[in-house]
């Protein structure tokens, strides 16, 4: 018996949400890129990238959850992901799916890059 394989896979609900987002690497060649959320789960995020990254790879994301959405202030949210797949259909962008493995949540006067000032962090 085949599967269907356009069936959804996911296990948790996605929602389409444009959210500013800073990224950085976490292994190899060290940088920073400003990005914009086009998809995110409990569990994943998915964005495009100018340049490549590796599936396998794991990359620090840092948000911000407008009051729209959480209903109070704004909550900014740092997680390290792992690169599941990527996308490189637009030729001038690589769409980049990742698991979310751990996050934390941000005080909002800490920056984006500065020391890790953690209220939580859930698996």
């Amino acid at each position: 018996m085949a599967l269907d394989s356009s069936a959804e896979r996911r296990a948790t609900r996605r929602f389409d949400m444009r959210l500013p987002a800073t990224v950085k690497t976490t292994a190899g060649t060290l940088y920073q890129l400003h990005t914009e959320t086009q998809n995110v789960s409990a569990r994943g995020v998915f964005f495009y990238l100018d340049r490549r990254v590796e599936p396998g790879s794991h990359l620090e994301v840092t948000l911000t959850f407008p009051p729209h959405v959480t209903l109070t202030d704004p909550v900014r949210i740092r997680f390290l992901a792992r690169v599941l797949r990527i996308d490189t259909a637009p030729v001038s962008r690589v769409g980049v799916a990742a698991f979310i493995e751990e996050y934390e949540f941000l005080r909002s006067n800490t920056p984006a890059s500065g020391p890790q000032n953690d209220l939580g962090t859930g698996n």
